[in-house]
């Protein structure tokens, strides 16, 4: 259905002028466990169309990807180049105690690599695991806002802010946001999504 929807919108002379916006990412903005409509691409398509902001959002997010297999599938994924991105990568990294040097690193270059294209960029940040000790959580935390300062990309500093580790607003894993917990990520994200399509104006 995609697909078909994809064709059909490109057959509009109008709709073809609309810029592309990548969501890159894992499970959190792939919409892991909920509907299309539910999940983070469908609510912020749906609350972009409410405020009349002309972009279209291509999902290239892959459950259980790490800022590696990112960094691994960027050239790949970029054979048909979007006008901006919505980068939401490290989740997985910090689960798995991966190191915030490495981490880094990897947000780095996919941020390098978009600017060569001219895309700008807004950076979705997470937070570690309080659990992981001071130094790493210290270390892991800075990755986001450090970035974002030295690429002047725009920063939403905690992608699950208001919804992490709440039953109300998660699925019952705990870590995977339900359809209510992704209306509060898109009300709180849609500011800065405003500021990146105004960023792609000539």
């Amino acid at each position: 259905m995609a697909l078909i929807g994809t064709i059909a919108a490109l057959a509009q002379p109008a709709l073809a002028e609309e810029p592309t916006i990548l969501l890159y990412g894992d499970s959190l903005l792939a919409g892991l466990g909920l509907s299309a409509d539910e999940g983070f691409m469908g609510q912020l398509q749906a609350a972009m169309e409410d405020q009349g902001l002309e972009a279209n959002l291509v999902n290239a997010s892959v459950s259980g990807d790490t800022t590696a297999d990112g960094l691994a599938r960027l050239d790949w994924t970029l054979g048909d180049p979007p006008d901006a991105v919505i980068l939401g990568l490290g989740a997985n990294d910090m689960l798995q105690g991966l190191p915030p040097a490495e981490v880094r690193s990897n947000l780095d270059a996919i941020i390098t690599r978009l600017e060569a294209f001219g895309m700008p960029v807004l950076l979705l940040g997470m937070m570690a695991n309080r659990g992981l000790g001071g130094d790493y959580v210290k270390a892991f935390d800075a990755i986001y806002p450090d970035l974002a300062r030295e690429h002047g990309a725009l920063l939403y500093p905690f992608l699950l802010e208001g919804v992490a580790l709440d039953p109300a607003l998660n699925q019952p894993d705990l870590r995977h946001p339900n359809a209510e917990g992704v209306a509060v990520i898109v009300a709180g994200v849609m500011p800065l999504v405003e500021e990146l399509v105004q960023r792609l104006d000539p």
